[in-house]
């Protein structure tokens, strides 16, 4: 599969959360299986995310958030999405998210959420049925 017809992630830590291991094990699973990974590092304001994804032509953004302020952080992603017309970058994250935010996080945009113990089969899976590859 050549880099033109495979699905672009960009997979980014947004905040002060300093905790990055198992973000580079998902990306590394996302690349590993045939996808294309843009990781923008530790501390990246939501600025920079969709920044980084409208430049890269991203179908999908993955964000880890270990820090309790996904709320907001999910919420600043999608607006900016929203407000830079690319509202069709789906977005997905992971982290530790209380089930009680699930239904409000989905209810704003976000495509699906996984938890600790969620496996990066189940990761690369869903990416794989969730984002379209291009053609």
């Amino acid at each position: 599969m050549d880099a033109v017809s495979r699905i672009r992630v960009v997979i980014a830590k947004p905040g002060l959360d300093g905790h990055d291991r198992g973000v580079k094990i998902v990306a590394r699973a996302l690349r590993d299986a045939g996808m294309e990974v843009v990781y923008t590092g530790l501390h990246q304001t939501p600025e920079q995310i969709v920044r980084t994804a409208i430049q890269e032509d991203a179908a999908a953004i993955g964000l880890s958030i270990l820090s309790g302020a996904h709320m907001t952080l999910f919420a600043k992603v999608l607006e900016l999405l929203k407000e830079s017309d690319a509202s069709d970058i789906v977005v997905f994250g992971g982290g530790i998210i209380p089930e009680a935010d699930m239904p409000a996080l989905q209810e704003m945009g976000v495509a699906r959420v996984f938890t600790p113990g969620a496996t990066t089969q189940e990761i690369v899976d869903w990416v794989r049925s969730a984002i379209p590859s291009p053609v």
